[in-house]
């Protein structure tokens, strides 16, 4: 990685980081309603993330996070769904073995 985009990289991410700290949300939209989306709905709404993300952007009716929730048993399934069922999840992994071969006669 050239010297001048980890630079730009090291000043952009806390710049971005700072950013995302002055995001607020009003409490009259994240208080948790009796009949507010739980832990289930979380998984599945994680779950179909790929699907409900695209579906975003061609219409205002799909969301891809639930407001008003439950708080964190929502959070917990929505991460368990993208992560170990949803987009996270890898059917098979592969391993990468690299040989290395060494010229004797330039060893000193």
């Amino acid at each position: 990685m050239p010297r001048s985009l980890r630079l730009r990289l090291a000043c952009a991410l806390p710049a971005l980081a700072a950013l995302a700290a002055c995001a607020k949300q009003s409490a009259e939209a994240v208080s948790a309603a009796p009949g507010a989306p739980g832990f289930l709905y979380g998984l599945w709404h994680g779950f179909i993330f790929p699907v409900a993300w695209l579906l975003s952007l061609f219409s205002e009716r799909v969301a891809v996070y639930a407001v008003p929730n439950n708080g964190g048993w929502y959070d917990f399934g929505y991460f368990l769904g993208i992560v170990v069922f949803g987009v996270g999840a890898r059917s098979g992994t592969r391993t990468v073995y690299r040989t290395v071969y060494v010229d004797r006669r330039r060893l000193p």
